[in-house]
């Protein structure tokens, strides 16, 4: 039941072609195109000269039948070289989706009543789970569904969504609770609650995103769509006023003949917007299915161009600038105790906590002093972790054992009546200025020591901030930590600004304070505590490791759980901007070539002057009209390669950036057309 995205075919797969042209065949249904304006006015504009041609076949006189016929045809293309690009763009993803559907087989699941290993499970179909179902899963399982897991810890081969052959852990009470249906446990048994009813898991609406079903159009490909009626009806009114122009010309001068409606339908097509109207639809898929490529879902096309104008990224630090699992490497004691009090004190405190770090403290007791594992009696009382009070520990046998932060544990043994040892503050101080996490330990009312707990920076990172930087984000680490330690990760990492000691209403506090500033906030992270913040970011980004709550917050998942793959979201963010205003230009400029193809054709019977404008050198009138009819079909077919692909983006400040686009799509949008009319009508003038 293999999950991992396939790999896109190949832009001219013979396959993929042959159902885009089908496909675009079928978007020629005017209740399908007018959801595009632009391109639905062409067909309009199509129609009518279908209806001149057919005039022309039973009427004599006005413009030749293999005129009206060759711009009728070429119309009729340039709409359905808009709908191929759009249905080729949904083809691809289409295409992978139905690779996914495919790769399905039908699974077994072991239904448990309650979460209890000893329970005995019920074999059934998976598709009979529903959403609190909890299910039994061993070794050489595959997980029936997506779901958290609530009592044991296994090694999850999670390849079949991500692609990578490394197993990963997965646990109950931590921030890696996460499963998703179709991986393989391999080692060990976990039980998992199921969080998704069938046809609402992460699967299904990878599916239904790939497919492109619920894309909507973002507000920069709105505002773009405007910017282009708005052209569209300023030349419709050009044109319309052009025959009633001519009519009085000709009444006027006694000379030349009116213009043709032919020639008006073709000179509304080539000046308005059609060639970034065909791409636009194409643009916003391609960008989707380039995410799809990193493995990243996406689920709202809003995410992603919003990527694309990022100013400030927070970045949770544990589990996504450091790798998560912190380890204990040291007792530090204080107060006079000995280091096998604190060692001893550390181990009981950790008996309760099943995170990665609470296991490392009982290994490091265990290894440095030969203690003794006992498993907690009934009369043990842990005390899980809290948020709040920042402590947990076991209160057994009437002593309390209890560890957490240097702060929240002094307050705590103030609040008991205890005395804090004077040396605290400086090995805490210590510990925190090395880098590493200080966990301070008690028993009852008095303070035995320090754990020294490391976190160790992700490989690769500082590179990519560096890079995140020259593009303008500024990156800022959130950390539950001390200032002294959260300062040390952040200048190890080479991240510019960093807030220690945050609950999450600071954070959700500080990314409404930057927005409120005017700036655009993305995140990522994987707890649940990052929900709420995820929730009011405007590009969220939750690993896919993370809890569910995380997942559902966020608008884009990493399925690799690697948050320098914001750097990719951002870019392919930036490139969809890119692409659309690069296309944009070019489409405006090559007007400026059609100005000089059309209008002396049209109007140079009623005013020679304008023969002037005919730099070219166009043949005649029918071949410059259609030269240029012909051109604005062929090159949306040209762009669509380019529209797939995206222009390629380059950290550069934004004044060199306009000059460089100007240069290259202002500039080329101009020339090009010049070249390429040109050589259609040198073409048609030897058929003539």
């Amino acid at each position: 039941m293999s999950r991992h995205i396939p790999q896109p075919k190949s832009l001219f797969d013979r396959e993929l072609l042959t159902g885009a042209l089908i496909e675009s065949c079928r978007k020629l249904d005017p209740r399908s195109l007018w959801r595009n304006p632009v391109m639905f006015a062409v067909e309009i504009a199509s129609c009518i000269t279908l209806g001149t041609f057919l005039l022309s076949l039973i009427s004599r006189g006005g413009e030749p039948v293999w005129f009206t016929a060759a711009v009728s045809i070429w119309l009729w293309l340039t709409v359905l070289f808009s709908t191929f690009a759009e249905s080729l763009a949904e083809g691809r993803g289409k295409a992978r989706a139905a690779t996914l559907r495919k790769s399905r087989t039908e699974v077994t699941a072991k239904k448990l009543d309650t979460p209890d290993f000893k329970t005995k499970p019920t074999t059934m179909n998976a598709n009979l789970l529903r959403k609190d179902d909890y299910i039994l899963v061993e070794a050489g399982d595959l997980i029936a569904g997506d779901g958290e897991v609530v009592a044991g810890a296994a090694l999850v081969n999670e390849s079949a969504v991500t692609g990578e052959s490394a197993p990963v852990v997965r646990e109950s009470g931590g921030d890696r609770s996460a499963v998703t249906g179709g991986t393989t446990v391999i080692a060990n048994s976990i039980i998992v609650r199921i969080t998704a009813n069938p046809g609402e898991t992460f699967i299904d609406r990878m599916i239904s995103l790939i497919e492109g079903a619920k894309r909507r159009k973002t507000p920069n490909e709105t505002a773009l769509e405007v910017l282009l009626i708005a052209l569209t009806l300023v030349f419709l009114l050009v044109c319309a006023n052009i025959s009633p122009l001519s009519h009085y010309s000709v009444a006027a001068t006694g000379q030349g003949a009116p213009v043709p409606l032919t020639i008006l339908v073709a000179l509304f097509v080539c000046l308005a917007p059609t060639t970034i109207a065909a791409l636009l639809p194409a643009i916003g898929i391609a960008g989707m299915d380039r995410l799809f490529q990193k493995n990243v879902i996406a689920l709202s096309g809003r995410a992603i161009e919003a990527a694309g104008d990022v100013n400030i990224l927070l970045l949770d630090k544990t589990g996504t600038i450091t790798h998560g699992s912190r380890e204990a490497v040291a007792f530090v004691p204080v107060g006079g105790h000995t280091e096998e009090e604190l060692a001893e004190a550390s181990l009981m405190a950790s008996m309760g906590d099943e995170t990665p770090e609470g296991r490392s403290v009982v290994t490091l007791a265990r290894q440095k002093h030969e203690l003794p594992v006992e498993a907690l009696t009934a009369e043990a009382t842990i005390i899980p972790f809290s948020a709040d009070t920042r402590l947990s520990g076991v209160d057994i046998n009437g002593t309390r054992y209890r560890k957490g932060a240097a702060d929240s544990l002094t307050a705590f043994i103030r609040n008991q009546g205890g005395i804090v040892p004077g040396e605290l503050e400086q090995q805490v101080n210590a510990i925190a200025h090395a880098g590493a996490t200080p966990l301070v330990v008690s028993r009852d009312n008095e303070i035995l020591g320090v754990i020294n707990l490391k976190d160790i920076v992700k490989s690769g990172i500082q590179e990519r901030f560096q890079q995140l930087r020259s593009m303008g984000i500024k990156t800022v680490m959130i950390t539950g930590d001390n200032p002294l330690t959260a300062a040390a990760i952040a200048a190890e990492a080479q991240v510019d600004d960093f807030l220690a000691q945050a609950r999450p209403e600071d954070k959700l506090r500080l990314i409404k304070d930057n927005q409120e500033a005017g700036y655009m906030v993305a995140m990522t992270g994987d707890g649940t505590n990052d929900a709420p913040a995820l929730a009011q970011a405007d590009v969220a980004v939750a690993m896919n490791t993370g809890t569910q709550p995380a997942r559902e917050a966020a608008n884009i998942i990493d399925l690799d759980s690697n948050p320098t793959k914001l750097l990719d979201i951002v870019l392919i963010g930036k490139q969809i901007l890119m692409t659309r205003g690069n296309l944009t230009t070019f489409s405006i400029s090559n007007d400026i070539a059609k100005y000089f193809a059309i209008i002396p054709a049209a109007l140079s019977s009623i005013y020679p002057q304008l023969d002037a404008l005919n730099i070219m050198a166009l043949t005649s009138p029918h071949s410059a009209i259609l030269a240029a009819v012909i051109f604005n079909a062929v090159i949306i077919p040209l762009l669509v390669p380019l529209a797939l692909k995206g222009t390629r983006f380059r950290p550069m400040p934004a004044e060199k950036m306009l000059i460089h686009n100007l240069l290259v799509y202002g500039a080329g949008g101009i020339i090009i057309p010049f070249i390429g009319i040109k050589a259609i009508d040198l073409g048609i003038s030897l058929f003539l």
